[in-house]
């Protein structure tokens, strides 16, 4: 098992608060990508959360339950890990022949990885010259607790599924709805129900991983407070009026307007750190997922607090799919990102 690398037939698995996602694509980076299987199926939060053998047990039933909506075939499965539970970091170190990189920073991964490597599971991948000076190399660097990786592990492996490889959720993200050929960098932002995953991409390689805080879960909770309504009520009205001023009196933008704007906020000072690193790059734009592209003037929201051009991702921008499966999925297809972006994984 790599925690980033790959190879083969194989399926992907991701496994959100609410939902369970399943994709299995044909085809490459190169010609395209063909949708062949999908699953969507809603899933108790309490399931997720509960570390008990039996809450695995039950949780690994329900998986089984998917693949076998999904018709899938092969034991092979790529699964995308929480952004809260992976430390990624893109660091440069001297540029020297790839193989010889290669055995060079297998040796020195150690000093990238917040904690002990007898603790830790880590992996790398060399993204290249830096664009900053030609003599250095960027690498990105992953990791995640020893522990936590074999109890998933474990978990998956008693289904009698195959673990070929773990990734980093945001990684998998920015793989699907980044802008194919952009110029500028490109922030990849996903909205998701406990935080907020972001991604600057910039000339096809990731160049900045961080997880904010806070989702939609933390905007349900202040319009429910703030409306005294149940918290499902409160999602109804996020969902139905988003920031619109002329809904329900204001009542809801105005509730959201402090913790969104803190939201921006997070989001100006990642465009800043990006740019102050990299000096000849720019944020061209930035791609909505989630939660983030079904609110309602959400993107223009956000769009007018950075002035950074905005618009809703499709992570399904690279994959044919037929005029059956696009009507099936419309209702959820935006919240494919990271399962779509683990089966456009390459095989080199």
């Amino acid at each position: 098992m790599n925690l980033l690398h790959g190879v083969g037939d194989f399926f992907s698995l991701d496994i959100g608060t609410n939902s369970m996602r399943i994709v299995q694509l044909f085809g490459n980076q190169n010609h395209g990508w063909t949708l062949s299987k999908y699953a969507y199926v809603p899933i108790d939060p309490r399931l997720t959360q509960d570390t008990s053998d039996l809450g695995k047990k039950r949780l690994g039933e329900a998986i089984m339950g998917a693949v076998n909506q999904a018709g899938i075939k092969t034991k092979n499965v790529a699964i995308g890990l929480p952004a809260g539970k992976t430390f990624t970091s893109i660091v440069e170190t001297d540029t020297l022949p790839e193989k010889e990189l290669a055995k060079s920073f297998k040796y020195e991964i150690d000093k990238y990885v917040p904690m002990a490597m007898s603790d830790a599971k880590a992996d790398y991948v060399i993204l290249g010259p830096s664009p900053n000076d030609p003599a250095r190399t960027e690498v990105l660097v992953s990791s995640i607790a020893k522990d936590y990786a074999e109890s998933i592990m474990e978990m998956i492996e008693k289904t009698g599924l195959n673990i070929i490889a773990m990734e980093p959720e945001p990684l998998a993200m920015a793989r699907s709805l980044a802008i194919p050929g952009a110029m500028d960098a490109t922030m990849v932002v996903d909205f998701g129900e406990k935080s907020t995953d972001l991604v600057i991409v910039y000339r096809n390689q990731p160049r900045l991983v961080r997880s904010i805080p806070g989702g939609f879960g933390t905007l349900v909770k202040t319009v429910a407070n703030g409306l005294n309504v149940r918290e499902d009520q409160a999602r109804q009205f996020i969902l139905k009026f988003g920031l619109a001023e002329d809904k329900v009196e204001g009542q809801v933008f105005k509730i959201l307007s402090n913790p969104l704007d803190n939201y921006a906020s997070e989001l100006t000072k990642s465009v800043r750190f990006f740019q102050t690193k990299y000096l000849n790059g720019k944020v061209g734009g930035i791609v909505l997922s989630g939660y983030a592209g079904m609110i309602p003037l959400f993107p223009e929201y956000i769009e007018a607090r950075t002035n950074v051009p905005t618009m809703r991702g499709n992570p399904w921008q690279l994959v044919r799919t037929t005029k059956e499966q696009q009507e099936a999925l419309a209702p959820v297809a935006s919240e494919f990102a990271v399962v779509v972006g683990l089966s456009e994984r390459s095989n080199d």
